[in-house]
C-alpha cells in the first residue's frame, strides 16, 4: 500500500478540519477557558509586545492569535493562517465581537508560506506541526520568515501514557476496532511528542536559543459525558476512528470512555491530564 503523498494528505487534513469547525465554535467558550494558559505561554515564548508583526500557524478557530493580536495592540498585527476556511469562518467572527482590527486570517498550507523572507517579528503556533506530512520543511518556511533575532513559540502534544486526555478514546476505540500501529513519521497528534524531535528541526534549520518543556496541566469537565461530546464534535483524528465502530460499537465504546473519564473526578470536575512540549527557538540576528 502505497503512502499519500504530501498534497493528499493536505487535502485530507482540509477536509477533516472543516468537517469539526461547528463543533470548535460550539465548544468555542470552553476550550477558550480550558486551554488559555497555553496561549498565555505561546505568546510570553515567542516574546510578544506592542507594535510586532506576528504569524500564527494552524490557527483554527483564532487562537493564540487572538491573544497575540490583544499583545501586540495597537501599532501590531497579527496574520492567521490555516487549511480549514471553515474554521478561519469562526476565527473571524470572533474577530468581529471582540472588536479587534489588527488581525487577518487567511487560508494556507503551513509549508509554503506566501511571505518575503525576514518579513516577521514572531511566529506562533499551537498544536498544528505534528499533523503536517513534510514538518522540516514548514520548519525551514519559519527559519525564512522570521527577521533576525526574533522568535518561534509552538506547542505540541507529548507522549500519549502523559495525555489520558487524547489517550482514553484511542484505548477504547481499540477494544473493538485493529488498529494498525502508528508510523513513528506520519502526520499524527503525537508525531512530535519523541523529546528533541521538533527542537533538533529547528536546530537544523538554522535557529538557536533552544528551549524545550513538557509542560503539564489538564482538562477539566463537569462531567464525563461532556468530555465525550467535546471529543466526538471537535477532535477530527478520532472521529476518523469512531468511524470505524458499528453503531453498537459505538454505544458500548461511549460508556466505556465515559466511565474511564470518571476516574478522574476531583471534587466538583473531571480533570484530565495533559502533558504538551512547548518548544521555542531564536533567529540569529
Amino acid at each position: 500500500m502505497t503512502s499519500p503523498s504530501p498534497q493528499q494528505v493536505i487535502e485530507s487534513q482540509r477536509q477533516d478540519w472543516n468537517r469539526v469547525a461547528g463543533g470548535w465554535e460550539k465548544w468555542d467558550r470552553f476550550f477558550d477557558e480550558q486551554m488559555a494558559f497555553l496561549n498565555h505561554r505561546l505568546v510570553a515564548d515567542a516574546r510578544l509586545r506592542s507594535g510586532m508583526r506576528v504569524l500564527d500557524l494552524g490557527s483554527g478557530t483564532g487562537y493564540p492569535a487572538l491573544l497575540a493580536a490583544q499583545t501586540v495592540w495597537p501599532s501590531g498585527n497579527v496574520t492567521g493562517i490555516d487549511l480549514a476556511e471553515q474554521m478561519l469562518e469562526a476565527a473571524r467572527r470572533k474577530t468581529a465581537s471582540l472588536k479587534l482590527s489588527n488581525i487577518t486570517f487567511k487560508t494556507g498550507d503551513v509549508t509554503t508560506l506566501p511571505f518575503e523572507a525576514a518579513s516577521f517579528d514572531a511566529i506562533t503556533t499551537r498544536f498544528c506541526l505534528m499533523f503536517l506530512p513534510e514538518i522540516p520543511k514548514a520548519v525551514a518556511e519559519i527559519a525564512r520568515i522570521l527577521k533576525p533575532d526574533t522568535w518561534v513559540a509552538a506547542a505540541v502534544w507529548s507522549a500519549p501514557e502523559k495525555n489520558p486526555y487524547l489517550k482514553i478514546p484511542i484505548d477504547v476505540i481499540k477494544q473493538f476496532a485493529e488498529l494498525p500501529p502508528p508510523d513513528p513519521a506520519a502526520p499524527g497528534i503525537f508525531r512530535l511528542a519523541k523529546p528533541g524531535e521538533l527542537a533538533g528541526m529547528l536546530e537544523q534549520a538554522g535557529l538557536t536559543n533552544i528551549s524545550e518543556q513538557e509542560f503539564l496541566g489538564d482538562v477539566r469537565f463537569a462531567a464525563a459525558d461532556d468530555y465525550f461530546s467535546s471529543l466526538i464534535d471537535i477532535a477530527a483524528p478520532i472521529q476518523n476512528l469512531w468511524a470505524k465502530l458499528s453503531a453498537a460499537q459505538q454505544t458500548e465504546a461511549k460508556q466505556r470512555i465515559i466511565q474511564t473519564a470518571g476516574q478522574y473526578r476531583r471534587g466538583s470536575a473531571i480533570a484530565l491530564p495533559i502533558a504538551v512540549r512547548m518548544v521555542a527557538a531564536k533567529k540569529p540576528g
